[in-house]
């Protein structure tokens, strides 16, 4: 599968569309897509910041939700109503990506990052624009305590010299031989060699598909490594597709649980964030 064509390269970023899935259904936090931030439901806060990125021409919140829709509608959001079946918020984004034929760059920005920096979302779209290579872009961030490499919840992304990403996983790697055998324990590597910590990297939310590339791979059967590590990037990687992971541009909160609410709230209330049209 050749996902670069000569059509591909140098795709202007006004064909960029971000897309944000968002449900009720939330395990550990129940109906968090319409949890109240400063007045404002967390989808409306992300669908605004996916706004003030410079090179999205438009933004919509796909839902299964009618008390999502009419939220995002009385906020003056673009909004689709999708399928309630779908297995994965990226089928959600593709339905909506099929109807757009003129977008040939998708975003997928997850409907519980408030926070997410616009200039994160630009420098995703603008490597995907200028990388004919590249299927997917996604963004990465440091790890930098033991805690957070030990948390399966925290994705990490093994990324080759070019660029490109070898391998995803809830375990933590790439593992430091050479400072092991120095120390006989990882952990003790870690603690006295801080430089070893550039090497960890934890994978986070935002995808920018080519929109062909997106409709191809949630036609493909998930695959036995995906559902062992229970991670769909997994699935494309396996397909051939290029991931490029690029570093984010400011830390964002993924908001699953209280605490991850309370610290989003008081970053609001801090003053240090707004969000646009607010």
């Amino acid at each position: 599968m050749n996902h670069a064509g000569a059509k591909s390269q140098n795709i202007p970023s006004k064909n960029a569309v971000a897309i944000i899935p968002a449900r009720l259904a939330s395990t550990r936090l129940p109906g968090k897509a319409l949890i109240e931030l400063a007045g404002k439901p967390m989808v409306c806060w992300v669908a605004d910041r996916a706004r003030a990125a410079k090179n999205v021409s438009r933004v919509i919140v796909a839902t299964d939700s009618i008390e999502i829709y009419a939220r995002a509608e009385a906020h003056g959001i673009e909004v689709v109503l999708t399928d309630s079946k779908h297995a994965s918020g990226t089928d959600r984004v593709a339905e909506v990506a099929a109807g757009l034929p003129d977008a040939e760059i998708i975003v997928n920005v997850q409907g519980d990052e408030p926070l997410i920096s616009p200039e994160t979302i630009e420098q995703a779209v603008d490597e995907m624009a200028h990388d004919s290579a590249a299927g997917i872009v996604t963004t990465w961030e440091p790890i930098e305590s033991l805690g957070e490499l030990l948390n399966f919840d925290n994705v990490k992304v093994v990324i080759g010299d070019n660029g490109y990403a070898l391998y995803f996983s809830r375990s933590p790697m790439p593992f430091p031989q050479e400072a092991y055998l120095r120390y006989g324990d990882p952990n003790d590597a870690l603690n006295n060699e801080p430089g070893i910590w550039s090497n960890y990297r934890k994978h986070t939310g935002l995808y920018v598909y080519r929109r062909d590339v997106l409709l191809q791979f949630t036609r493909w059967p998930q695959t036995t490594l995906e559902k062992f590590e229970g991670l769909e990037q997994l699935r494309a990687l396996e397909h051939g597709v290029k991931i490029r992971v690029i570093k984010a541009a400011a830390t964002s909160i993924g908001v699953d649980t209280q605490e991850d609410l309370d610290k989003v709230r008081g970053l609001i209330e801090e003053g240090r964030f707004q969000s646009a049209g607010s």
